[in-house]
């Protein structure tokens, strides 16, 4: 069987024609950066209605040019993919490979965006987030890379082969290396090559986004629970409980974040069983957050409110005790062991490594929610809708909950997604340390950790995994651009 070239028999006319859009793409680019400074003083006039418009000339028929190229070569592009979803390796080689395995993520992020533009309208600040051209291209990047996760994690629909299982001959192999012998259903390639214990690096690549997408997003979301449930009350009362909670946050940002890292997931503190007591306080911050949301809403409606709460908690109850129990035990060290929810109870298990990574990125990034809060908190309590809420009677967590909250939600929005991206990189920075995490992980930082040994004989191991952490990185940042936009015009 002959190695797949990377763009197949596709390649042999539509090559030529990418390679030429995109170098006067590139020319076209630096005429208009030149034209921007030269012409500076005629690109932009005053209309008679006082708007501001494009003068032409130049600098317009350049940024015409250079829109209409950039447009012609993103659909070369986009025939690539399409023509290579429809006929795989036979017709686009290994991108035409890839594109084909994809293909349940293309339709997603199709009908994702389907039915998100047409109900725009109805969907606040999400249905905005599509009048930005910046945020919708962030959001796809993002959304890709969920979709990505899920369906290779959960559905085992894009993987081509197992993530651990080596293969012989194949160690170090460049991408699109057949396989020596092939059985009935086995994919007959490793699209990207193998690694240095001939493992599928498309395979890895994508068992790593799942790992990614299960870590960072909830990591991130049980931080700002912890930060909005403490942040609020300092912020609104103030005096002695604002002092000490932030003289502990204080604490905790001052100390080195990689070495308050490296302490947390080493082996001997695990052993000690702090990781399971940090999981049990800070897993708990959902329950009550939830629990005063709900009682400070329907407080005047107990009839409703009390079975609300009793089936809330009770749910949310059973997830937290399954998150923070592992084989029966909430800490199991040498010397004793703290039972937790029966095994036929117990929902799932998080593995040790990533319950350790969990707390610690939780740990860290608290305290920044927490100082972003409080601050919004101090500014928002002046305002004349939180007077008139007092002055309804209004209680103070309906008034922190219910007023302050959802008119603080644009800067945290943004900050949420920014704090997405910093702790992918956080993730990536300790799987390239090799902590937390097992060796054999194919989170992304422990492939780039493995593929940067051979990196100056073989660069395909280790290109992928980084690539793909900057571009989920960069989505993350352009949508919070997109949603603080938006949230500046609410």
């Amino acid at each position: 069987m002959e190695p797949l070239t990377w763009t197949g028999a596709l390649g042999s006319f539509l090559d030529p024609i990418l390679i030429g859009l995109a170098g006067v793409f590139a020319i076209a680019v630096a005429v208009q950066i030149v034209l921007s400074v030269v012409a500076s003083g005629e690109r932009v006039v005053t209309n008679p209605d006082g708007t501001l418009s494009s003068s032409g000339g130049l600098y317009g028929t350049s940024s015409k040019v250079t829109y209409w190229l950039g447009a012609a070569l993103l659909a070369v592009i986009l025939i690539y993919v399409g023509v290579g979803a429809i006929g795989g390796t036979s017709v686009g080689g290994i991108i035409g490979g890839m594109s084909h395995q994809l293909l349940p993520v293309w339709v997603a992020l199709i009908a994702t965006f389907v039915v998100s533009i047409k109900f725009k309208r109805k969907l606040g600040l999400y249905g905005k987030l599509f009048d930005s051209t910046v945020g919708m291209i962030g959001f796809a990047l993002v959304m890709f890379w969920i979709f990505a996760g899920v369906m290779a994690g959960v559905f085992d629909l894009i993987v081509t082969h197992d993530s651990l299982s080596q293969v012989s001959g194949l160690k170090n192999k460049l991408p699109g290396t057949p396989l020596r012998t092939v059985e009935d259903g086995e994919f007959a390639w490793y699209l990207l090559g193998g690694d240095n214990l001939a493992r599928d690096v498309f395979s890895r690549l994508f068992k790593g986004a799942w790992v990614v997408v299960q870590i960072a997003p909830l990591a991130t979301l049980f931080a700002f629970m912890v930060g909005i449930t403490l942040g609020l009350p300092a912020g609104y009362y103030s005096g002695r409980l604002d002092t000490v909670l932030s003289f502990v946050a204080n604490l905790i940002l001052a100390f080195p974040v990689i070495l308050l890292f490296y302490l947390l997931v080493t082996p001997e503190i695990a052993a000690t069983g702090i990781p399971n007591y940090m999981a049990t306080v800070l897993f708990i911050f959902p329950l009550i957050f939830l629990a005063v949301l709900l009682n400070a809403r329907y407080h005047t409606q107990p009839s409703f409110r009390t079975p609300l709460l009793v089936v809330v908690l009770g749910v949310m109850g059973w997830i937290y005790l399954s998150l923070i129990s592992t084989d029966g035990a909430i800490v199991s060290t040498p010397s004793y062991t703290i039972p937790g929810l029966p095994a036929a109870l117990d929902l799932f298990d998080l593995e040790g490594g990533i319950l350790i990574v969990f707390v610690a990125v939780v740990f860290v990034n608290a305290p920044t929610v927490f100082r972003i809060v409080r601050g919004l908190a101090l500014d928002i309590k002046t305002r004349d809708y939180v007077a008139a809420a007092q002055t309804r009677g209004e209680g103070p967590w309906y008034i922190m909950l219910w007023e302050i909250l959802p008119n603080a939600r644009g800067p945290l929005i943004v900050d949420f997604c920014l704090r997405i991206g910093y702790t992918t990189i956080l993730l990536g920075t300790l799987g390239f340390f090799g902590l937390g995490l097992e060796s054999e992980s194919p989170d992304w930082g422990t492939t780039i950790n493995t593929g940067r040994q051979l990196i100056r004989a073989y660069v395909h191991p280790l290109l992928p995994p980084a690539l793909s952490l900057m571009t989920l990185v960069l989505g993350l940042n352009l949508l919070a651009d997109g949603l603080r936009e938006e949230s500046l015009k609410d």
